[in-house]
């Protein structure tokens, strides 16, 4: 903070950041139960970090490589927006930026400290650990603390009421659990060995029983990143996928619903992915983005122009046959994908212009990556890579939580790893 501050500056610009400190640290907790308060928790850190600029006159972080594709995209989302004709279109499209502010707050402002990036990582920890405690009381008693049973189709909801505890459980296990346990593998205890690798095999078996089958993939997926990141890390991986096969042999018998779900209804959805649920939502947004190429449809434009009757006559060039959907078939709120919600939202263009973002934060993010010395850096580069990975099903891009989650995702791993290369030059 530069010393010519007035008194009055000054002590604005302490207050912004001990609001921003605050909001940041809460999120995850509000993220984990709220949407209201984890959006207005963003929102917030937003508005405080241009007030902060502004008072500091410190501006070079628009000058960051990933904030002019963010803004282009910002600028392509709203003028997608306005052409829709949507009044609630353009106004969510006019909000879009405090997402990218949230990461540009967590990677100049409030992480750059190791301090500040450790207690949000002690946050996860906690977190993540409350939510394992849920799981295994809902399973073995029937119910969770609050008395809420486990969902209809088998689900283990956790603490919550409803099942997104697969998904939240996933948000909080790379950044949370995973340094401890890496932590743990680059000692020479073997008491920390064996707390590290049992707290590992506790969390993934938790996955398995909640029983949500995007989350288990995508777990899997990040720690299969982590071995091929961390030598130390294959053994254990190998006996996690034992353990996790062990696990799925044996559902039928510790719990047949989680089977019914986890192991029987998704392979019936992969055998016949073209005429579900999931195969209809994909194929309808296709044909949304073949029809709206260069402009989209804007914000929330699935959910707004899906009822009508689209075709395509495809694109024989990349194998794409053509399509045609009737009126309602592959309706829902969004595509349940983040690559396909966003190219119904700014079309091709933007999309592109979102994965040179994405590849920006990537980039910048696997700076001076060292799982041994910097293990929450290098889960923060895992749980990125596994978020944004383009073949899964997702929730919405761009509500809370799920936006909340990535874009804090983007700006923490972004800060440890401007710091690791601020260390690295120290040594020099």
């Amino acid at each position: 903070m530069s010393l010519s501050l007035s008194g009055w500056r000054k002590w604005l610009a302490q207050s912004l950041t001990v609001c921003g400190i605050t909001c940041v640290m809460l999120l995850p907790l509000f993220m984990f139960y709220t949407r209201a308060l984890s959006d207005i928790a963003a929102t917030i850190v937003a508005i405080s970090f241009l007030l902060f600029s502004g008072l500091t006159h410190d501006w070079r972080w628009v000058h960051k490589p990933w904030i002019k594709p963010a803004a282009l995209f910002c600028c392509l989302c709203l003028i997608a927006s306005l052409s829709s004709g949507v009044r609630a279109s353009w106004i969510q499209a006019l909000c879009l930026p405090r997402l990218f502010l949230l990461t540009a707050a967590a990677e100049n402002w409030i992480l750059p400290k190791a301090s500040r990036r450790a207690a949000l990582g002690g946050v996860f920890l906690v977190l993540a650990l409350w939510l394992m405690s849920q799981c295994w009381e809902q399973y073995l008693t029937g119910t969770n603390l609050m008395g809420y049973p486990r969902w209809g189709d088998g689900s283990l909801t956790g603490p919550f009421v409803k099942p997104r505890a697969g998904f939240t459980f996933l948000m909080l296990f790379f950044p949370g659990i995973m340094p401890v346990v890496l932590h743990a593998l680059h000692t020479k205890k073997l008491s920390a060995w064996a707390v590290g690798l049992l707290l590992l095999l506790l969390a993934t078996l938790t996955m398995v029983l909640i029983g949500q089958r995007m989350s288990n993939i995508l777990m899997l997926f990040g720690l299969f990143l982590t071995a091929l990141l961390v030598k130390r890390f294959r053994l254990p991986f190998l006996g996690v996928l034992v353990c996790v096969v062990a696990a799925l042999a044996s559902l039928p018998v510790i719990s047949p619903p989680t089977y019914a779900k986890l192991v029987l209804k998704f392979s019936n959805q992969i055998q016949h992915f073209a005429s579900s649920d999931y195969g209809l939502l994909f194929t309808k947004a296709t044909i949304m983005v073949l029809n709206h190429p260069w402009l989209g449809l804007g914000m929330d434009g699935f959910r707004t122009f899906c009822h009508l009757g689209m075709q395509s006559s495809g694109l024989s060039s990349v194998g794409i046959p053509p399509l045609v959907s009737p009126e309602n078939a592959g309706c829902n709120i969004h595509p349940h994908n983040y690559y396909l919600q966003i190219a119904t939202t700014a079309g091709l263009p933007g999309l592109v212009v979102f994965v040179v973002t994405s590849l920006c934060w990537l980039r910048a993010g696997v700076r001076n990556l060292s799982a041994e010395c910097r293990p929450q850096q290098a889960m923060l580069f895992i749980m990125c890579c596994t978020v944004l990975w383009p073949v899964a099903s997702t929730s919405a891009f761009f509500s809370f939580p799920t936006a909340g989650w990535i874009f804090l995702f983007a700006g923490w791993l972004m800060a440890s790893a401007e710091s690791a290369n601020n260390t690295q030059k120290g040594f020099r």
